[in-house]
């Protein structure tokens, strides 16, 4: 009796039990990403501008009374049934019981049925005080190799609260993949059928993280031939490629290292002397000294000048002709002083005064509202695109529509005196022709577009300015960009001049950092960046540092284990000149320059500070021609990105038949003239047409059948003609490799 007594006592001490209290159900931490997840407040559903079918959500769950307002007052409150949940509108049509043209987004049986029922069921109010915020997202692994026969993995992802909790949210989470190849579940299971690689993008509210994931091919036998690492670069490169089973092509030869070099720091194709020269040399740090050699040339200064040209929108439409030719003169004779390059930001940041003697002020010509000014500043300096942030918080990072306007608030006080305008259409506002002073006013603010307050300046990821009287915001921005222990500046700038010289960035594109977009090789790029800011920000030491890498000087023709690799350098990426380097390379080739409309004879494509009138103007002279049919930007953007180098039908036939070439072939006085005037041999002709165009010699087989055909024409000079012709528009010529 007495075990009896205990057996029952027991048991009514578990029937007596508490059950596990659960959690109340969050609004902001678990409706809405129930929201989120199930797409309801995308841009293409109720998170549109205009809502869809009359119901209407803040995008992304930015806005949490309003979007609360929308599932409780709004259409009469119709949306949500606190005396009967399971009637609830939101519910029926979220689960296809009634029709909903976004179709069923998810089950009676799941857990974002469970979590909106109950916070239904529960009231349907807002967070009490004190209810834990979100403050970090982490996802497991950040980097992972996964090598075949397994080809899936399984994220996992936990958020991380004020209260110093941590949570599981893989079931409340959305999971992207940026290659459509490779496949994520909406519980964080990643799934590839091939090798590849990609991104998997993780959001929970306003968080995001990433997870860098490689499927690697299994390879049997694969052996890693441990190369030589000339510098820290290649040790980073390197690091990556045996992880991936991947073997990096072997070094270039020395004729393609030769070309190579020179279209990146000047432009322009080694000569036939320098080819030879190149070649004779035995010592062993002989591309070492052509890279100093170059940097030293002016040309040097006219091939890096254009391309901040190009970002910092220096066109004659809004500077004029005689600001173009000054701000031009500014930014090369900066690249000739190798000024550190935080100090030429800092310059062109701070600038005023006026566009004819102060030349940096024409940064601000060509950007007359504040919102387009913070928009370039980011992009520009900061490798930050914010145009999404400006109507609503930036999908893809952490910016604020907040973060915009207050990034904004640093300029609205640079204002215009203009001197004269002269424009030549009279209803064009954004043409300028004549002196203007750039100049601060001190009352000018920004104010936030939907509660109309004034906004004061604040550095992306820091604190709000207090700011005195006296003080200039620009002048405090500037300085911001240019401390070494900017966390944006640097990574940036090693970012673009590795795509400058590689042809592609480590984050790709160059000025689109964000996290849903993370480096390919962060490692590399951190100690890029470190480089760089250890060397007061020296564009040269960088460049040098970069072209002396194993890495830079691999050959672009690949192995059997890289040949499906485009983004991790392990060989070099073949592409095409540039719409200056190519016109350029055309006139060296044929020995006659280019022509161009308001500049003088002799004048290259790549010394043009801007093309005359480029938006309205028709060309006259054939170089002018040229370089806007082969993409030479029109310089309205702030970025590279307006370069175009898509091969179209109209650049085959400039090429193949154009007025440019065909008179430079027939030019009496063009190379093949010069040649033949000095009574050279057929043999000697066609090395030195193939020295000058293609930085080779022919081989046996090109030789004998060249020779062959002009010794059995008519008309000997036609058939050298015909020679340079082929050569000019053969995919070598065309391609820098």
């Amino acid at each position: 009796m007495k075990s009896c007594r205990y057996l029952w006592a027991l048991f009514g001490f578990l029937v007596a039990a508490p059950a596990p209290a659960q959690e109340p159900i969050s609004f902001r931490n678990d409706v809405m990403a129930v929201l989120s997840r199930a797409g309801c407040n995308q841009g293409i559903c109720h998170g549109n501008l205009n809502g869809r079918g009359g119901f209407k959500l803040s995008l992304r769950s930015q806005d949490l009374d309003f979007d609360r307002d929308a599932l409780t007052r709004a259409s009469a409150g119709r949306r949500v049934n606190i005396q009967n949940p399971d009637a609830s509108l939101i519910l029926l049509k979220a689960t296809g019981q009634i029709a909903h043209e976004g179709g069923p987004r998810f089950a009676v049986t799941s857990d974002e049925y469970r979590i909106l029922r109950g916070w239904i069921a529960a009231g349907a109010s807002l967070d009490p005080p004190g209810t834990p915020t979100l403050t970090g997202l982490t996802v497991t692994s950040t980097e992972a190799y996964i090598l075949q026969p397994k080809n899936e993995v399984a994220l996992q992802v936990r958020a991380n609260f004020s209260d110093g909790k941590t949570k599981d949210v893989a079931s409340l989470a959305v999971f992207e993949s940026t290659n459509a190849k490779i496949d994520v579940s909406p519980m964080g299971h990643v799934r590839s059928t091939e090798p590849g690689e990609t991104t998997i993008v993780v959001r929970y509210l306003d968080r995001q993280a990433t997870a860098l994931l490689a499927f690697v091919p299994e390879r049997k036998g694969f052996v890693w031939k441990k190369p030589a690492a000339h510098n820290y670069i290649d040790t980073h490169v390197f690091a990556r490629l045996e992880k991936l089973r991947v073997n990096p092509s072997n070094v270039c030869s020395d004729g393609d290292f030769l070309r190579r070099a020179h279209l990146d720091l000047i432009g322009l194709l080694p000569t036939p002397d320098e080819i030879r020269k190149f070649r004779a040399d035995q010592a062993a740090d002989k591309r070492a000294k052509v890279i100093d050699a170059l940097m030293k040339r002016p040309e040097f200064a006219d091939n890096w000048a254009l391309k901040w040209a190009d970002l910092l929108k220096v066109e004659e439409k809004q500077l004029d002709k005689t600001g173009v030719k000054v701000f031009h003169g500014w930014i090369r004779q900066s690249v000739a002083d190798n000024k550190p390059l935080n100090e030429f930001a800092r310059a062109l940041i701070a600038s005023r005064g006026s566009t004819y003697k102060d030349p940096a002020s024409n940064y601000y010509r060509a950007l007359r509202e504040p919102q387009i000014r913070a928009e370039a500043f980011a992009q520009v300096f900061l490798g930050i695109r914010m145009q999404c942030a400006k109507c609503h918080n930036h999908p893809y990072n952490q910016l604020t529509q907040n973060d915009y306007h207050q990034l904004a608030a640093f300029f609205p006080r640079v204002q215009y005196k203009i001197i004269e305008n002269k424009r030549k259409d009279k209803l064009d506002s954004h043409e300028f022709i004549g002196e203007q002073l750039v100049f601060m006013d001190d009352k000018s603010e920004v104010k936030h577009p939907v509660s109309g307050s004034v906004l004061q300046p604040k550095y992306l990821g820091g604190d709000v300015l207090k700011l005195g009287d006296k003080d200039d915001r620009l002048f405090k921005l500037a300085d911001w960009v240019a401390d070494a222990k900017n966390p944006y500046f640097a990574r940036t700038q090693a970012n673009r001049i590795w795509y400058q010289l590689m042809g592609r960035g480590i984050v790709d594109p160059e000025d689109d950092f964000r996290q849903s977009n993370p480096p390919v090789n962060a490692p590399l790029l951190d100690a890029l960046a470190s480089d760089f800011a250890e060397h007061r920000f020296d564009q040269k030491h960088l460049i040098k540092t970069i072209m002396l890498s194993r890495t830079y000087q691999l050959s672009a023709i690949p192995n059997a284990t890289n040949i499906d690799d485009e983004t991790n350098f392990s060989h070099t990426i073949i592409r095409s000149l540039s719409a200056e380097a190519l016109l350029d390379a055309i006139s060296q080739a044929t020995g006659v320059p280019a022509t161009f409309d308001g500049y003088p004879a002799g004048t290259r494509a790549g010394q043009l500070p801007s093309l005359p009138g480029l938006q309205r103007k028709a060309a006259s002279e054939p170089g002018t021609k040229f370089l806007r049919q082969f993409g030479k930007p029109e310089r309205l953007l702030s970025c590279s990105c307006e370069r175009s180098d898509n091969t179209t039908l109209a650049q085959a036939l400039q090429l193949i038949a154009g007025k440019l070439v065909d008179s430079a072939l027939r030019e009496p006085d063009n190379r093949i003239g010069k040649l033949m005037k000095a009574r050279k041999s057929n043999a000697e002709i066609v090395d030195e047409l193939f020295l000058a165009s293609l930085c080779r010699q022919p081989n046996d087989r090109e030789r004998s059948a060249l020779l062959m055909r002009i010794e059995r024409a008519a008309d000997r000079r036609t058939a050298l003609e015909d020679v340079l012709w082929g050569l000019v528009n053969s995919k070598e010529f065309m391609l820098r490799k």
